[in-house]
């Protein structure tokens, strides 16, 4: 490893959908060490009062980087990115990378200005996405879908459960001969890209942010001669979770996978 040290990248999200952005990252960069959390016992998000989406995303993020030393963290969540990201900066002393909607270079790519913002109902309906629009949208025709079905239907085929392509198409009707450019603003739907794209009758583009974070982890980082050393660690909020879960967080990589018994949400 020519007397490198492996650095540690914290990655973390309500659900499953923060491993899309994980598996962007690796792919630029599979010499770092992965450590996974989710906090599946307050998911999703998108429904918790925001001081407690802020107390709990503090508490397991500057947990693990202290357990780990880590490096960097993601935020991998739009909801968490849009109300966490200063409070989380002003207590760790290293990068906090969130995400935002891909809404300026899917304005780039469309042909006929006429965007879908597929996201969650908060993202949606956020004041931070009417600024991205504004900003880099102006010229088109944004139509917005919150759905947090869809972010249900990831998590199910992380368990490796069927989408039923039927419900899928009826909740992307409105869009149907209207859109040609969908933007994922939601870090679990770039899982179901593949059912998303044969949900259509038409052509579509489909844009996410991976990518994007991708690169700017790694120009925080630098580049890493490491060879990935495979021991990837998973964790979880709730008491435990399917053993179709723990196959896939294998299949993808994490050698291990644990409950950090953290509270459930508040009622």
């Amino acid at each position: 490893m020519n007397g490198q040290t492996v650095k540690r990248v914290v990655i973390f999200d309500s659900g499953v959908g923060g491993l899309s952005v994980y598996q962007e990252i690796r792919a630029q960069m599979p010499g770092l060490q992965y450590i996974y959390t989710f906090d599946n016992a307050a998911f999703p998000y998108g429904e918790l009062p925001e001081s407690e989406l802020i107390e709990r995303t503090l508490h397991i993020v500057s947990e693990l980087v202290a357990g780990y030393q880590a490096d960097l963290v993601v935020v991998a969540c739009n909801t968490a990115s849009t109300v966490v990201l200063p409070a989380l900066r002003s207590v760790l002393a290293i990068p906090v990378v969130g995400v935002v909607p891909a809404i300026k270079p899917a304005a780039q790519l469309s042909q006929q200005k006429v965007l879908g913002l597929l996201a969650t109902p908060a993202t949606v309906r956020r004041q931070y996405t009417d600024t991205l629009i504004a900003d880099f949208a102006s010229d088109c025709e944004v139509l917005r879908l919150g759905s947090t079905r869809l972010v249900e239907m990831a998590e199910q085929k992380l368990r490796r459960e069927p989408i039923d392509m039927d419900e899928l198409r009826r909740i992307l009707q409105p869009w149907q001969g209207r859109v040609d450019t969908i933007i994922l603003g939601c870090t679990h739907f770039p899982l179901i890209k593949t059912e998303i794209t044969q949900a259509f009758e038409q052509s579509v583009q489909i844009v996410d942010s991976g990518k994007a974070i991708a690169n700017r982890v790694r120009t925080l980082l630098g580049a890493s001669e490491n060879v990935g050393s495979g021991n990837n660690h998973a964790y979880f909020s709730a008491a435990d979770i399917p053993a179709t879960l723990k196959q896939s967080l294998r299949t993808l990589g994490f050698t291990q996978s644990r409950s950090l018994n953290f509270p459930r949400r508040r009622s």
